[in-house]
């Protein structure tokens, strides 16, 4: 018992310097703060068909905005190709396409997509909250009650999985209901595991995921959800979080707009991903402000 006794305060003394640091910066912090979910379930917001529907609208305007730059994926796949030529011509107005040689271009940016698909964009800015940092906000147009107004991008950790050095210091470890972890940090060692999961999953030209919420350039421009500040006594809650399961049958060409990947490549389970859902009309030129307590699975 004595020798046992030595060995662990042997390891302890060679573990404690990173324990303690852990403890100090992250119980020291209100819970308030902290995005997590003590209910063990509420129900949803909006159903999951019509989040996918969202996504799913978003993603593929995107992608025939940047037709020009999916050669090698078409190329993978003539059937899909001949229908995104065919949703091609519709957006440009042009005569029906028969050919499948027929090249796209870029006519928007990701955000006049946005806008021109779903009604509206939002954007990262300084916060309307006194000493709250980067904030969100509907930059332009109008969102509708019960809209997907934003994605939560990350690293996504099963209860088991490692992300302690991930967690130090990081305000953008959001929890689900069930205890996966998504890392919302765009810099620092959570940018670069990012990375490399989603390099390590990338099959040929197809893109498992989209790394440019980690730049000032967005793809997806809905892929800023981790920067929308929490509601207060003089802020109310306008959107929540709403746990969403990407369904197998999502189609491979438009997993480039996801900005989740999971940490472990041999997890056979979905793709966890939050979006947040408006819980009120929202207007031009309103900040988005989320309660911690209301994510629903």
């Amino acid at each position: 018992a004595a020798a046992m006794l030595r060995e662990l305060r042997r390891r302890w003394g060679s573990y404690k310097y990173r324990f303690v640091p852990w403890i100090a910066l992250n119980l020291r912090r209100q819970r308030r703060t902290l995005r997590y979910v003590p209910e063990s379930s509420q129900d949803k917001i909006i159903a999951n068909e019509d989040v996918f529907e969202t996504l799913l609208k978003a993603f593929k305007a995107l992608f025939i905005n940047d037709f020009s730059r999916q050669a090698d994926i078409l190329a993978l796949l003539p059937e899909v190709k001949c229908q995104y030529l065919e949703l091609l011509s519709v957006e440009q107005k042009r005569p029906k396409v028969n050919s499948c040689t027929h090249q796209g271009q870029l006519l928007f940016s990701p955000e006049e997509v946005l806008f021109n698909t779903l009604g509206f964009t939002v954007s990262r800015d300084r916060s309307s909250l006194m000493s709250a940092g980067t904030g969100v906000f509907v930059t332009k147009g109008f969102v509708p009650k019960g809209t997907v107004v934003s994605m939560y991008p990350g690293t996504v950790y099963r209860k088991h999985e490692p992300i302690f050095f991930q967690s130090l210091g990081n305000p953008f470890i959001f929890r689900c209901i069930d205890g996966v972890l998504i890392d919302g940090n765009d810099k620092g060692l959570s940018r670069s595991v990012y990375r490399s999961c989603s390099r390590r999953d990338q099959l040929g030209p197809f893109q498992m995921s989209d790394e440019s919420w980690l730049t000032a350039t967005l793809r997806n421009p809905l892929a800023v959800g981790q920067y929308v500040n929490n509601c207060s006594h003089e802020k109310a809650a306008n959107v929540c979080y709403q746990e969403f399961d990407v369904p197998r049958h999502f189609p491979v060409e438009l997993k480039q707009y996801l900005p989740n990947i999971v940490y472990s490549h041999d997890i056979e389970s979905h793709l966890r991903c939050v979006v947040l859902v408006a819980l009120r009309d929202i207007k031009q030129g309103e900040e988005l402000f989320s309660n911690y307590y209301t994510v629903v699975s």
